[in-house]
């Protein structure tokens, strides 16, 4: 793999346009065909790479990391067809005589810059979209996760040549100096603070980009909700990847006439779906690690500041250094000062607060940045029109936490400070599209020249139709 990243763009476009444009929807399939079939050869090299990174257990896996790649690729195989279209559109009076039409044709020379909190589903997932919209792809994936980075490595050297598709590994710098180059699309997913920097380098091209950040999601339960299966739905939400997640509940709003309750229904769904004891829930394999020390200490500095400014632990709180272990915590006591809620957890951490009336839920929600995700708990139709227009969000669950993410007709993506631009599906193809316009007129005679000059006065009683009454 060249360090040359110039070089690097430069083969990638010379193939572009010398082959890869030209190349046709057959041949796109059979290029996520390939994916495909990698994947399920590989599937136990995949299980024991991403393991390794996180100690997750094969189930989540199976059905956080793979699934949803192969969904991307079995839909894009049955619509990809549909999608390339060009959309014929009508033609106004005043251009009578001409064709019109909307072709859809890829952007080019694309780059994916991937997390490592899904360090497989989140790098594969754009990629997919970008080779099913016809592009060439380079691709950096997250060195927090190297075993995970080395298959994505071999996997594509394994499928392509680095002119149709490149990875290149390393850290930040690399990262830095990769989003310097002129693509022609950047799809990035991180934090906002990268985000921006992205955006900036971006911007010195003119290069379009997604982003898919993070967000400080909300969670309500209001007064209407089951609360059993509230909780249930809140824990395993909550700690689905130990909570490293861009789309995991930040912060729980609850109704204080239910709110001792709730805690209550909590630590039941924990001690159903994980463990009874300390011990036991942290030899639990179905629940992952953090990801580094450095997140591990992030996290852990969060609690101990919480604690220290009077918040209480109900549940969890346990912490092992060594193995970069932590307890799913629930916290009652936390104010809106605390970098609890002003910050994006990213772990295993659950603050609940109490409200009484609905101007607290929205003065709360809508005086952070805009989430990625806001889920309610509720069995009033009123109140779930009220949150929805009372809120804005990139996506949103009724009485369910982030499933959304692998519904195939949804957009996923933010809003604002959550992102720029959606992804999955016919969504991501489209990001990674250039929708171009065609206008086709005739040889000769037009209505159009009817409004050359001169402007006799034939013609300007033409123009004053043609502007105030058509």
């Amino acid at each position: 793999m060249t360090n040359d990243y110039k070089q690097l763009f430069q083969k990638q476009r010379n193939h572009f346009l010398t082959k890869v444009q030209h190349q046709t929807i057959t041949d796109r399939r059979k290029k996520l065909k390939s994916i495909k079939d990698w994947i399920k050869k590989n599937h136990k090299e995949i299980i024991e790479s991403i393991s390794a990174d996180f100690k997750k257990s094969p189930e989540e896996i199976k059905f956080g990391e793979i699934k949803p790649v192969l969904s991307e690729i079995n839909d894009a195989l049955i619509h990809i067809r549909k999608w390339s279209e060009s959309k014929k559109v009508n033609t106004p009076l005043f251009l009578l005589g001409s064709r019109a039409e909307v072709l859809v044709e890829p952007k080019g020379v694309v780059l994916v810059v991937a997390p490592w909190n899904f360090p497989f589903m989140l790098t594969l997932g754009p990629v997919v979209s970008a080779i099913a919209a016809g592009n060439v792809v380079t691709i950096k994936p997250s060195e927090l996760t190297p075993n995970t980075e080395q298959l994505i490595l071999r996997m594509f050297n394994d499928l392509f040549e680095e002119k149709d598709v490149a990875v290149v590994t390393g850290d930040a710098k690399t990262g830095a100096a990769l989003i310097e180059q002129p693509w022609n699309h950047i799809f990035f997913t991180g934090s906002p603070n990268v985000g921006k920097m992205v955006m900036a380098a971006a911007a010195k091209n003119l290069t379009s980009v997604t982003l898919e950040l993070g967000g400080r999601n909300p969670a309500i339960v209001d007064e209407t909700a089951n609360l059993k299966d509230a909780a249930e739905k809140l824990i395993w939400g909550k700690c689905f990847n130990a909570g490293q997640s861009c789309i995991a509940p930040n912060y729980l709003l609850v109704h204080s006439s239910k709110y001792e309750e709730l805690l209550v229904r909590l630590e039941s769904a924990y001690h159903k779906i994980y463990s009874i004891g300390k011990q036991e829930m942290e030899m639990n394999k179905a629940f992952p690690r953090i990801v580094n020390k450095r997140n591990f200490e992030r996290v852990k500095g969060l609690v101990d500041a919480a604690v220290a400014d009077g918040a209480g632990v109900i549940l969890g709180g346990d912490f092992n250094a060594d193995d970069n272990y932590i307890s799913p915590t629930i916290l009652t006591n936390v104010t809106t000062d605390s970098p609890l809620f002003q910050d994006e957890i990213f772990g295993p951490v659950l603050p609940v607060l109490k409200y009484d009336s609905w101007d607290e839920v929205f003065d709360k929600v809508n005086s952070t940045e805009i989430p990625l995700a806001l889920y309610l708990f509720s069995r009033s139709s009123k109140n779930i029109k009220k949150v929805l227009k009372s809120t804005t969000a990139g996506t949103s669950c009724i009485n369910e936490t982030t499933v959304q993410f692998i519904h195939p007709e949804l957009p996923f993506g933010g809003h604002n400070f959550s992102g720029i631009g959606k992804a999955h599906g016919k969504y991501g193809f489209d990001e990674f599209s250039n929708e171009r316009s065609i206008l086709k007129q005739r040889v000769g005679w037009t209505s159009a020249k009817m409004i050359y000059p001169p402007y006799t006065r034939f013609k300007r009683k033409i123009i004053d139709f043609l502007t105030w009454r058509m």
